[in-house]
């Protein structure tokens, strides 16, 4: 399993007229958690890329639990728990700096051949990545 955290201070952009970060942030916030995902396993985004693969969302769901507000520290738990094949998932937690549980949800992407935009099972290389972790 690999399990990914980080901290995001919530910016005063990002939240709405009743001093809640507004609830489409929470799409970037999961894109930042599996940036940083990735990079524990040693890849990125932009690496993937340039080998050929693309790795567009095809599913995303959250469930709020409470609001994170301005200038809070938020602690963002991203994990993936199974060795991905056509598709990957990654499942997030949000926590406020008081440890309480603001939400979760996953993200799914799926492997894409970045010439064609083809479905692709993951690549070999990225799978000798995983199973360091699994």
């Amino acid at each position: 399993m690999i399990i990914a955290e980080t901290k995001i201070r919530v910016r005063y952009a990002e939240t709405d007229q009743m001093g809640f970060v507004y609830y489409g942030r929470y799409a970037e916030y999961y894109e930042i958690g599996r940036v940083e995902a990735m990079r524990k396993l040693g890849l990125s985004y932009k690496e993937m890329e340039e080998k050929g693969i693309l790795m567009p969302v095809v599913e995303y769901h959250i469930e709020y639990k409470k609001p994170a507000y301005y200038d809070e520290e938020i602690i963002l738990i991203t994990t993936i728990k199974e060795i991905p094949k056509l598709k990957i998932n990654f499942h997030h937690e949000c926590y406020n700096a008081n440890g309480e549980l603001l939400n979760t949800g996953y993200v799914k992407l799926v492997f894409l051949r970045k010439e064609n935009k083809k479905p692709v099972l993951a690549p070999d290389w990225f799978l000798q990545e995983c199973k360091r972790y699994f």
